[in-house]
Formats: structure tokens, sequence, C-alpha cells
């Protein structure tokens, strides 16, 4: 199945100044080699078998233009779209790609850049095939808190403490697939910058949509602060990225 690979990556950053004053976000150094967080995606959709992938940029794009170029360097086919005050937030830039030719394929595989993960494009793409999906969110049944979880009685007292805790819930992990055609005609429903996980996927489960869930049982990585960057150290990553 022919599919595009697209990341948003246009965001400020601004969980991340003053690093992002000087870079944009998906170009902060991370792990022993010091590869932009961006690059690590890149590489692995493309050693996974991606072929096209679009970047959807804004806050100094050229910034990661100069760096990526056309992505022949990883053999893959790498296009640019550029968010304006009239298409914006990742719903508006996506649409924007979308209305620009830059989509090809039945399936959109949507992978948020700052978000690291083993996965595997292929079998996400294949069980949105089987499914017959018109979405398919990637989603983890545990998730650790970033603050402490206090246990209070009905007389204030603090009775248990956990210090960022792992929860069984099951969350989204930022990545995920979509077929095209839900695009056509959402501008005149959603407008053009509404968000994808908050606006575009709630609007196709209240319209019956078949929207589906992927497990994903393996570690993961959001580097979208700055608290969650420096924690990062060699030996998670390498986990990671394995």
């Amino acid at each position: 199945m022919e599919f595009t690979v697209v990341i948003p990556a246009g965001g400020e950053g601004s969980r991340f100044r003053p690093y992002t004053d000087i870079v944009p976000k998906p170009m902060i150094p991370l792990g022993e080699d010091e590869r932009p967080i961006l690059d690590y995606i890149v590489r692995h959709l493309a050693g996974k078998g991606s072929k096209r992938i679009v970047l959807l940029v804004n806050y100094k794009w050229r910034y990661i233009k100069n760096y990526f170029n056309d992505g022949s360097r990883y053999n893959v086919r790498l296009d640019y779209s550029v968010d304006d005050d009239a298409y914006s937030n990742t719903g508006g830039s996506l649409l924007k790609a979308y209305k620009e030719g830059l989509i090809k394929g039945d399936v959109i595989l949507i992978w948020y850049g700052d978000i690291i993960a083993n996965l595997d494009p292929m079998e996400l793409i294949g069980f949105h095939q089987r499914e017959g999906a018109d979405a398919v969110l990637v989603t983890a049944d545990r998730y650790q808190i970033p603050v402490g979880l206090a246990e209070v009685d009905d007389k204030k007292n603090v009775k248990r403490l956990r210090e960022k805790p792992w929860l069984n819930i099951m969350v989204t992990i930022g990545v995920l697939t979509l077929k095209p055609s839900v695009l056509d005609g959402i501008e005149g429903k959603l407008g053009t910058r509404f968000d994808l996980m908050g606006d575009l996927i709630p609007h196709m489960i209240e319209s019956g949509k078949k929207v589906k869930s992927f497990l994903y049982s393996c570690e993961w990585l959001d580097v979208g602060s700055l608290e969650r960057y420096k924690k990062i150290d060699s030996s998670l990553l390498n986990k990671v990225i394995r």
C-alpha cells in the first residue's frame, strides 16, 4: 500500500526556551551522537521502508530544510509544507499539505516530531488496511505521569504519596494513520486552524467514522518538554531506538 509519512514539526517550542530561541525544537541534539530529535525519527522511518515524508514546518523552518534537504541521504523523498496565517495548527497544516498535492497514496502516517519509538510503520499500515479504518491511533496501556500523585482523605490528610507513578491507563502516543479522503470537505466543518487530536479525531468519532486502536507495548519517548528532555540519557535512548 502506498502511503505518505507526515511529521508535524512547526511549533515554536515555547517549553524549550531559551534553546528554541536559537534552533527549532525538532533540531535540538539528543543522545551521545548529539543528532537532532527529528533525525532519529527520519532515520527510523526510512530504515523501516518509508519512501515519502512531508515535514509540516513553520518556526525557523529553513534550519530544518538546510539540514535534511531533499532527503536523499536517507533514501527518502522529503517535501516541506510551510504554515501560514490561513492554515495553522496540526490539522490545518496537514490540510494545507494535502491541498498542495504533497500527500500521495492510500494512507497518511502521521508521526509527531517529538515522539521516538521503535514502532514498525509497515505493521501499522497493514493494520489500518486490514481493519478498513478511517483512522488508527497508536496507544499504550501504561503512562508515567510527570507529577506526584497524592491520596487525600476527607479531612485533608495526605495518606499516601507516589512520585510520578506509572498508571494503567490507555493513552495515545502521537502516532496515527488517516485515510486521506477524510480531509475532503473538512474545511467547511472545522475550518483551517484545527488540531488533529483535539478536533479532527473527536469529530470523526462523533461522525461515526471507523477509528481504531493499535496497541504498542514497547518503550517510547515523548520529548515534548524540557523536563522530559533532560531526563533522557543515552541508555534509555538506546533501548528505544534499538
